[in-house]
């Protein structure tokens, strides 16, 4: 992506619902980090308007009016090919997850998260990260184990063994449970009675030690060396 992050993050917003982009616009605004440049309420407009714009992040929702919004990935990406395309929506649904990842998605976002982690979500997307949310991380967990025919994408760079989880200290272990269970790093430092602040430099010391860098790949060596 040629969009150096110095600079603001231009963004177009597809969503059917007005109140909604208006609102998301709004909010959105209030980080320097981010312009929106236009919006959309259905997929033939977003074409038109990622054509014209060339975002350097599409938030798309998936329930649109004649096409869904995982559909409409691909021709998105083939007018807009520098752009990010990350999900925001309602659906928890494996499938759309699945769906969605292989078709180009740089992320799964649902609309309860707050403002702040969809903004930082959206920066990482940015940088080239896959942003999940973390109640989508365990359905990408079962989907990664049980599905051979799973995008290479999807499959960690690197396979840790056992030995490196090894290098965990027990507290790290505490966390990486929570990540494999789907839990975000609120509900993780709500259990473990921590600060979140203090999740988060974990969450950092973990995929360090693993040498992965997603929560998902973490997860998914979580569940393979039997943690949960």
């Amino acid at each position: 992506m040629s969009q150096s992050l110095s600079n603001s993050l231009r963004v177009l917003i597809v969503d059917d619902h007005t109140l909604f982009r208006r609102g998301l616009s709004s909010l959105l605004a209030r980080d320097g980090r981010i312009v929106v440049v236009g919006d959309a309420p259905d997929v033939g407009q977003a074409q038109r308007r990622a054509l014209e714009l060339q975002p350097d992040l599409i938030l798309l929702d998936n329930h649109l009016p004649g096409v869904t919004g995982v559909e409409a990935i691909r021709s998105l990406l083939e007018v807009a090919p520098q752009a990010r395309v990350v999900m925001l929506t309602v659906s928890e649904d494996a499938q759309d997850l699945a769906g969605a990842l292989r078709s180009g998605a740089s992320g799964y976002l649902l609309k309860t998260m707050d403002g702040d982690e969809l903004v930082d979500a959206m920066v990482r997307a940015a940088r080239g990260e896959t942003v999940l949310a973390p109640e989508m991380t365990g359905k990408l967990v079962t989907a990664y184990l049980g599905a051979a025919s799973q995008p290479a994408t999807l499959e960690p760079s690197a396979s840790p063994n056992a030995s490196a989880l090894g290098t965990l200290s027990a507290r790290e272990r505490d966390i990486l449970r929570g990540i494999a269970q789907g839990a975000s790093n609120k509900e993780i430092a709500r259990d473990l009675g921590i600060a979140e602040a203090t999740v988060k430099i974990h969450v950092q010391g973990v995929l360090r030690k693993l040498r992965v860098s997603t929560r998902v790949h973490a997860a998914v060596i979580a569940v393979e060396n039997g943690l949960i």
